[in-house]
């Protein structure tokens, strides 16, 4: 339930959402304030806020974000590609009118270095005596990576692929693992759109950005459960 009153919107009680909020700059200016909350994942699109307050299910969710995240960031380190980022990793866009919290997000030394992309300090730690830390990505990542869940699947299909590819996104993946089978796209950005790469007779799906094919498979451990591993292959 979510309350209105003269100077905060109040979410089930306890999250208070400063009105200014409601903007982008004045959403901005919440979460560099040191009062954002730090459990739920708050997203501001284009003038919405989107709220977040489900744990991520273990093995449709957060198991499947470990295997993306930790195999990309180990091949972005042997090949010196860039850098990988997993979980409350702020990412916003001033062209797209966003600030949102990818599952997974790579960001390539020349977009760093070109100046597409910036990472920018939060506020100082309390007390001071140290400087801000980094604290958001702005500008465009090369790679986003978002994993449905029950609660995010209209967020991740619908609004974010189109901010994304206005605010100039390179590469969207999409993992999906909620269903018999693992769904795993791969969609390249061209003339301001996403287009789906497709697939090869054995699965593999080519990532422009990252100059390799990749495919997400699944097998069953034998706790019951589900161990998920990226592939890639040159």
């Amino acid at each position: 339930m979510v309350r209105t009153s003269g100077h905060a919107i109040v979410f089930e009680g306890r999250l208070r959402i400063p009105v200014d909020a409601c903007s982008f700059a004045g959403f901005r200016d919440w979460f560099r304030s040191g009062s954002f909350p730090e459990r739920e994942r708050i997203d501001y699109l284009a003038g919405d806020i989107e709220i977040e307050v489900s744990a991520a299910e273990l093995h449709t969710h957060s198991a499947v974000q470990m295997a993306i995240a930790s195999r990309l960031h180990t091949l972005f380190l042997e090949r010196d590609l860039g850098e990988v980022f997993a979980g409350r990793t702020r990412v916003t866009s001033r062209v797209a009118d966003f600030s949102t919290e990818p599952d997974v997000v790579g960001v390539l030394w020349e977009s760093l270095e070109e100046g597409r992309v910036r990472y920018v300090a939060g506020a100082p730690p309390a007390g001071g005596g140290e400087p801000a830390r980094c604290a958001e990505i702005d500008g465009p990542p090369d790679l986003v990576v978002e994993i449905l869940s029950d609660g995010s699947a209209r967020r991740d299909t619908e609004q974010l692929p189109r901010l994304y590819a206005l605010a100039g996104v390179r590469e969207l993946w999409i993992a999906d693992a909620r269903g018999p089978e693992v769904a795993f796209a791969i969609h390249s950005l061209r003339a301001a759109a996403y287009a789906s790469a497709s697939p090869d007779p054995q699965g593999w799906l080519r990532s422009v950005p990252i100059g390799r094919g990749f495919r997400l498979t699944r097998e069953p451990t034998r706790g019951g459960t589900w161990r998920y591993v990226l592939e890639d292959r040159a």
